[in-house]
């Protein structure tokens, strides 16, 4: 456990990172590697590079998870949890305010702003789909592995398809790619207590079996909500774009939020700093109620990292001996690849049949995947012009 001194170092250092991280998990990591690799010398390129593997290879948001390692190597799971928390919390506050906000509005669909964010949305998940197929589906068979999943999950859209299909693109990967040598280690250690860790992805596993059963009989909301939010943060792989498709089966059938709502706040969510996750603190609190609506969107906030937390806690000690197994990167390599596939039916629906209408929208769409892609655009920058733009054709 680290001293209280400790933890107000890594209070400042993260919460100073979580106000200028812009720009997405890749850009957080290389603000991690420069702040604690170079400049503060809190531990080596090896051992940094073990640890982004290790939260690269597991669901949930990958930043946050080098954070909470970060914190964890430092002072303890109070070190992990402080780190977490203050990187989350600027881009968490934003959220809650900018669903303040629209909650306020009303009508969406006549908002030209909102339709603006939408279009954003449009954009930066076509930029996603398209980083991440290059790197994550580099020949013919794992293309084919997500095209299918892209096929399945269109004709199928709910969270229990979307689930099969990453289970079977593990077992797909296996089976074409467990011949292949895994990647060496460096050999540097990342943990020893390895009792505590098991209990903790056992406490893991038990709320992801138990979630579901108490949400069926208890019928209360909040429990349901915490369900849903812990088991998207679960299922999460390849980034945080991922968790798009898979909270939109959660909260829009069930009517706990709009898909117009949905669809403004992911695109608004573009132009904060910190995680992308913080985005189930804009849901919770549209979800909430009366002067207390931010409490649900801390509620489903804690919800969604619980499961990253426990488990990069639950895991560090083992990577080193899982990483060295060829079946576990072949069921990587193929899970990673159904992601792919999630993310491009998402990328046609919702994103894509809520906010085009036509030409001039999809006109839009192109300039600010331009943008984003071409031109290196900064997020937050090409959100304000699509905000803008958005106003102009509805105006």
């Amino acid at each position: 456990m680290g001293t209280f001194s400790e933890l107000g170092r890594i209070a400042g250092a993260f919460l100073r990172l979580g106000v200028i991280c812009f720009g997405g998990p890749v850009a957080h990591l290389g603000y991690f590697h420069d702040e604690f690799v170079r400049r503060r010398c809190w531990l080596d390129e090896a051992v940094y590079s073990d640890l982004v593997a290790l939260c690269q290879a597991l669901p949930g948001p990958s930043s946050s998870q080098v954070a909470f390692g970060l914190g964890m190597r430092r002072a303890g799971v109070a070190g992990g949890l402080v780190a977490s928390v203050c990187f989350l919390l600027p881009s968490a506050v934003l959220m809650v305010l900018f669903a303040l906000g629209v909650g306020r509005v009303g009508d969406l669909k006549s908002v030209g702003w909102l339709h603006g964010l939408k279009l954003a949305a449009v954009a930066v998940v076509a930029q996603a789909v398209w980083g991440m197929g290059k790197r994550l589906c580099p020949d013919r068979a794992r293309m084919s592995l997500c095209l299918a999943a892209a096929g399945t999950v269109l004709l199928a859209p709910s969270a229990p398809a979307q689930v099969a299909v990453l289970a079977a693109g593990a077992i797909a990967g296996w089976l074409l790619y467990r011949r292949e040598p895994a990647e060496g280690t460096s050999g540097a250690g990342l943990g020893r207590n390895h009792l505590w860790a098991a209990g903790t992805l056992i406490a893991f596993a038990v709320l992801l079996v138990g979630l579901p059963v108490a949400a069926r009989s208890g019928g209360q909301r909040a429990v349901a909500a915490f369900d849903s939010f812990f088991r998207a943060g679960s299922l999460v792989f390849g980034g945080g774009h991922v968790v798009l498709p898979l909270l939109r089966a959660e909260v829009v059938p069930a009517h706990w939020v709009s898909d117009e709502a949905f669809l403004a706040g992911y695109g608004a969510a573009q132009a904060v700093p910190g995680p992308l996750f913080t985005f189930a603190a804009y849901l919770g609190t549209l979800m909430g109620a009366g002067a207390g609506a931010w409490l649900m969107g801390a509620w489903c906030l804690v919800a969604i990292f619980l499961p990253g937390w426990m488990l990069v806690g639950g895991t560090l000690p083992f990577w080193n001996l899982l990483r060295g197994r060829p079946a576990v990167r072949a069921c990587l390599l193929g899970a990673n690849a159904a992601v792919v596939g999630i993310l491009v039916a998402a990328l046609y629906n919702p994103v894509w049949t809520q906010a085009v209408r036509g030409g001039r929208d999809a006109a839009a769409a192109l300039v600010a995947f331009a943008l984003l892609s071409l031109w290196r655009t900064p997020p937050w920058l090409v959100v304000a012009l699509a905000a803008a733009a958005g106003q102009w054709l509805l105006g």
